[in-house]
């Protein structure tokens, strides 16, 4: 039986949270405390004063100024949800949308947002049956909350919208029906609640986060192949090279290749030339600047994963409710951004080691195959891998420098994140895509350098990979092989 997480007995861990996806979700009895106790607190205070409270009792952006009588307060914030769910383009996968229902969930599990214990059960029991509401990627600005999104994602609260059940997209009232559940009754601030937060950049982060730390290791891996299958000199990896300029990912990944390295035949072998090209020469540099780009992002989500992130905050104890801006997503523009320049050139360096290793030097035939001419080889994977590049170079202007005011001035700076994620998300899909090529060439390559062997490490690899994609001794559609390669890298 699968374990179940207490939402809010600690932080979440972005290394724990894929134990947690495999498991079942409750409320610990503390959150459920606070929860119960902020929500009597907000009633209580909106009992006793007419004292408005932005988005509360008042309308919401350019209409703060609207005073909302008391018995339209529950329909303010329905109307909030319903007017908000408006996003556009592909629907967001459903692991991402399970993301975006956790990270909801722990949020407003803190007792800062004045929401119904319901409310949260609700969702819980969404996350807990693989109920997945309908999103969609384009609508939020990154600032004042992920609206757009949020809203498609608790439409199904109120019996609205769609969701992902059982292989099937269905309306959402019709599952409600099937477990016998009423469409929650919004009260005050809770829609507000809902919609405002980070959930849908913080997803798509910890996902970038997940994919990102698998494909440095894999570029460090395949790159360590390439060297051998260029037959690269290991000076530029030694240690006192490192020592002397200790970036600790540069130290780190040089480290790392002389280990994938060792007893390699290949590389004890003389070498004819005094150096070697920059993209197999400077991995350390390379590859490490990444790597300490990833573990920056990776402190960056993990703070906002256990983060408040919607507005007013609410502080019973202090006797406090608060209108401040912890929705707006600069710090998760910026990392995205930066994140995504990081892990394209993984994808740039290793295009180049691509180009290198069918050039027909060091004696390697052209295109890695015997009889080039007549076989084309592996000519047009370096195409595909350039496009990949190309494209990536495109996605990598940054969101986070653009901003464009709505509201009517009252929202005059956004921070463009939800475009950072799914762009980040779509650069590293594309490396993923580029790193199966090169492992496609490298291990091409060392079948030219027998019967010379590489390290016992590599070797294993390379024969495990084998097991799936052969020698290519003459044309045949490498779409298949590219795509089998992909499998292999995602299964490692």
């Amino acid at each position: 039986m699968n374990a179940t997480h207490h939402i809010s007995d600690e932080n979440l861990s972005l290394d724990k949270i894929p134990e947690i996806l495999d498991g079942q979700l409750a409320l610990s009895p503390s959150a459920k405390d606070r929860v119960n106790a902020c929500r009597a607190y907000l009633d209580g205070k909106l009992a006793a004063s007419d004292q408005p409270y932005y988005g509360i009792n008042t309308g919401f952006g350019d209409l703060h100024s609207v005073k909302i009588p008391g018995k339209d307060m529950g329909n303010l914030q329905t109307n909030l949800v319903i007017s908000h769910a408006c996003g556009t383009g592909d629907e967001v996968p459903p692991e991402i949308v399970k993301l975006m229902l956790l990270l909801k969930i722990q949020s407003l599990a803190y007792g800062h947002s004045g929401v119904q214990l319901q409310t949260i059960e609700r969702l819980i029991g969404f996350y807990n049956h693989d109920i997945m509401p309908v999103v969609y990627e384009i609508g939020s600005l990154g600032a004042s909350g992920d609206l757009a999104p949020l809203a498609h994602l608790s439409l199904p609260l109120i019996g609205r919208g769609q969701v992902n059940h059982g292989n099937n997209k269905v309306a959402a009232a019709e599952v409600l029906k099937q477990f016998n559940w009423q469409p929650i009754e919004l009260r005050s601030k809770e829609g507000l609640a809902l919609l405002n937060g980070t959930q849908f950049m913080g997803a798509y982060g910890v996902a970038c986060l997940w994919k990102a730390r698998q494909l440095i290791r894999l570029a460090n891996r395949i790159g360590a192949m390439s060297l051998d299958a260029f037959d690269c000199r290991l000076e530029p990896f030694e240690p006192p090279i490192h020592r002397i300029r200790p970036h600790q990912g540069q130290v780190d990944t040089a480290a790392e290749i002389m280990e994938l390295l060792a007893g390699s035949e290949i590389a004890r072998k003389p070498k004819d030339q005094v150096q070697d090209p920059y993209s197999f020469r400077c991995i350390p540099q390379v590859h490490g600047a990444s790597q300490k780009v990833i573990d920056h992002t990776h402190e960056v989500f993990q703070t906002e994963i256990n983060s408040v992130t919607d507005n007013p905050n609410i502080f019973p104890e202090e006797d406090l409710i608060l209108s401040g801006g912890n929705f707006h997503g600069q710090p998760l523009a910026l990392a995205l951004d930066y994140l995504a320049i990081a892990v394209a050139e993984l994808g740039s360096i290793s295009e180049r080691r691509i180009y290198k290793l069918v050039a027909g030097e060091r004696g390697l035939p052209p295109f890695l195959i015997k009889d080039s001419g007549l076989n084309s080889g592996l000519m047009i994977p370096q195409y595909t891998a350039a496009a990949l590049v190309s494209q990536n170079k495109q996605f990598c202007t940054p969101a986070s420098v653009d901003s464009i005011t709505s509201s009517n001035g009252q929202e005059d700076h956004v921070s463009m994140g939800a475009n950072a994620a799914t762009k980040a998300w779509k650069v590293i899909d594309n490396v993923e895509r580029i790193l199966a090529i090169e492992l496609l060439n490298a291990a091409q390559a060392l079948e030219f350098r027998r019967p010379l062997r590489s390290s016992p490490k590599l070797e294993e690899w390379l024969t495990a990979y084998r097991q799936i994609v052969p020698f290519y001794d003459k044309d045949r559609i490498l779409f298949d092989d590219m795509e089998q390669t992909i499998t292999f890298l995602a299964e490692r």
